[in-house]
């Protein structure tokens, strides 16, 4: 039965669920703007692929209609996953209640749903796939009936060991029924012999390797977890006389919550009402390891994490990239949106004038429009479009936060061009990406990454710019140095977990397995 159909009240039955170890499917209902097989967004294919941010997570306690809450916290959090979206209400006696489904949050919830999922704890979920792909039942939470009661689990990250544990588990019989990392955590919580749920997740976090920000719900208490490098941000805030767990800050302020602390590198935090504990840590980790791509691109410019404005980094970075590499121009723009705080640092750095120099589509979602072969262009022409009254015989500079591919930005310097730039010099806001991330990034194999195949120079000319500049490694991290260490491997190729699937041939470079 769909969850939406259910009456407000006692007489209300809760959404069956899968047992683990059982392997039945649990039974949600496909939402507005799931998709049958088949279905695909045209645009990711035609769109450059840039790095895509797996997953979002958001959790609510002691507050009262905490669903709804949830819905507003996922929508903040919207940019970190646009695939999938869900959220697991817990009744007053325990009983968890679920609605996921593929699309955008606004897409997948309705009224009905909100009204339905009921009570004062809830655990949401915003995802983008890997190899798990665009699957209804790889969407989270993931929520199962287990010995001590009902149990869901949202997972920002990807385990570097996760295929090892899940053949191993396979081999002691469990049966999965989702191709996604996160539901290896769900079976060592099962399977651990500690009398506890305290006890069993902290076992089962102890065989966990690479990145996870987790938020568990068993019953009406809530647990949350950060790996111990804390590769991905996890925040703890204050709504009433309930808490918040939630991915970034932005999330906090949507609901108006009180930003209390970042969640730390290895803690365990169980929360239930109004109480909090903090459980034992795990073992720590040589040192940190926050990604630093959170700064450069995903985290929204509003949000602060790491005890770092996102804004502020990211200007920083601007303003670095113009004193390492100044231009002679008449104006400087961004590729919007990611890149604007960088550029507006590169503009007052350099003393150029900002402008608007681009503008992007916001309406551009789901389409079936399939353009000629021929028409290579037509990803970032439905994307982007230059002011021509802007860039019209000037010299102008691009500033981007990042280069992946680089076909987006060969189309984008042909537009310029093609408005009447005079001279088109690209700046980027961070150094050469040269390396796949396997801590939570879908991101391209190496061999699909410019940075890693090409030199500088040989980048500019295959974009056909006047000149070319990237953010130095050092110059990025010295100006966040206070709030690090980082984890700069997508730059640098220095990876602090251990690979472990790819050093025993369980996953490849391409195909690494996904929240």
């Amino acid at each position: 039965m769909d969850d939406a159909q259910a009456t407000k009240g006692p007489k209300r039955t809760s959404l069956p669920l899968p047992v683990v170890g059982t392997g039945r499917p649990g039974m949600e209902a496909p939402g507005p703007g799931s998709h049958g097989p088949g279905a695909q967004d045209v645009l990711t294919s035609t769109l450059e692929a840039l790095p895509r941010e797996e997953c979002g997570v958001f959790a609510v306690t002691g507050v009262e209609q905490a669903a709804e809450l949830v819905f507003l916290g996922l929508y903040a959090l919207q940019h970190r996953g646009q695939e999938s979206a869900g959220i697991c209400a817990i009744t007053p006696n325990g009983t968890a209640r679920v609605r996921k489904g593929l699309g955008l949050v606004a897409d997948v919830f309705s009224a009905d749903d909100l009204n339905a999922l009921w009570g004062d704890t809830a655990v949401g979920h915003v995802r983008y796939s890997t190899a798990g792909g665009s699957r209804q039942q790889n969407a989270q939470p993931i929520v199962v009936r287990y010995a001590q009661g009902d149990l869901s689990i949202a997972h920002n990250g990807n385990l570097t060991n996760g295929q090892e544990l899940r053949n191993r588990l396979v081999e002691e019989g469990a049966l999965f029924q989702t191709t996604s990392d996160s539901e290896v955590i769900v079976h060592l919580i099962a399977r651990s012999r500690h009398d506890t749920v305290e006890a069993q997740i902290d076992d089962a976090l102890s065989h966990l390797e690479g990145a996870f920000s987790l938020v568990i719900s068993v019953g009406n208490t809530l647990f949350a977890a950060v790996d111990p490098r804390g590769f991905r941000p996890l925040v703890l805030g204050r709504k009433g006389k309930g808490y918040v767990v939630a991915s970034e800050t932005c999330a906090l302020d949507i609901i108006d919550a009180e930003y209390i602390r970042d969640i730390k590198p290895g803690e365990v935090l169980k929360l239930k009402g109004s109480e909090i504990h903090r459980l034992r840590s795990l073992a720590p980790a040589p040192k940190p390891a926050p990604c630093v791509f959170e700064l450069v691109y995903f985290a929204r410019p509003d949000s602060r994490i790491w005890g770092a404005s996102v804004d502020r980094a990211r200007r920083a970075f601007g303003r670095q990239l113009a004193r390492e590499h100044p231009a002679d121009a008449d104006c400087v723009f961004a590729v919007p949106d990611s890149a604007n705080s960088s550029a507006l640092g590169y503009a007052e750095e350099s003393g150029i004038p900002y402008e608007l120099g681009l503008l992007r589509n916001h309406y551009v979602g789901r389409t079936f429009i399939k353009p000629s072969q021929a028409d290579r262009d037509f990803g970032a022409r439905i994307k982007y479009n230059p002011v021509r009254e802007v860039v019209e015989d000037r010299r102008v500079v691009v500033v981007d936060d990042s280069l992946v591919r680089g076909t987006t930005s060969t189309s984008l310097v042909k537009f310029l061009r093609n408005a009447g730039a005079r001279e088109v010099h690209l700046r980027i806001a961070s150094p050469p990406v040269r390396f796949p991330c396997f801590y939570g990034i879908d991101m391209p194999s190496r061999e699909e990454l410019i940075g890693s195949s090409h030199s500088i120079p040989e980048i500019g000319e295959i974009l056909g710019v006047d000149s070319m500049g990237y953010l130095s490694l050092e110059g990025m991290l010295g100006v966040v140095e206070e709030f690090g260490p980082f984890c700069d491997a997508c730059f640098s190729g220095d990876y602090s977990a251990p690979l472990v699937d790819m050093e025993r041939g369980l996953v490849t470079e391409t195909v690494p397995p996904g929240c």
